[in-house]
């Protein structure tokens, strides 16, 4: 049942991915504030899982595969930067009125133009909640 994720945990530290690939100033600025924010509430370190910045990790079995993700990360994306929340964000439909403006997709995805888009309070909230939902059904590392 085993499935090899294509996407694992580098050792490629933060400040080299983002001297390597093409972001702007305010990117690598935004990317920076998250790190130092998902760090702060998840109290994990964080980890490049190729081109998303992870915190945290858990081992998952579902019903037609099993592996290692995760916990919870974000990455810059051309359009937006994408915030992972595991357990999706249906749970959190009060807080998700409080965060500004963003768009979801497929409920684990949460995209942001840009960080002043967004109070950062709330989005803070958002990840210590989904981070605790998480661990309450994985073991979380």
């Amino acid at each position: 049942m085993k499935n090899q994720n294509k996407t694992v945990p580098t050792k490629v530290s933060v400040e080299s991915f983002l001297e390597s690939e093409d972001f702007s100033i305010e990117e690598k600025n935004s990317a920076r504030i998250l790190v130092k924010l998902f760090e702060k509430v998840t109290k994990k370190k964080c980890v490049m899982w190729g081109k998303i910045f992870g915190f945290g990790q858990y081992h998952y079995v579902g019903k037609s595969s099993e592996g290692e993700w995760m916990a919870t990360g974000f990455a810059l994306r051309k359009n937006a930067i994408t915030v992972y929340i595991m357990m999706g964000s249906k749970n959190y439909k009060e807080l998700m009125k409080e965060l500004g403006k963003y768009k979801l997709s497929g409920g684990s995805c949460i995209y942001i133009k840009k960080l002043e888009d967004v109070d950062l309070k709330v989005l803070e909230k958002i990840i210590k909640v989904g981070f605790v939902e998480l661990s309450k059904k994985w073991q979380v590392n």
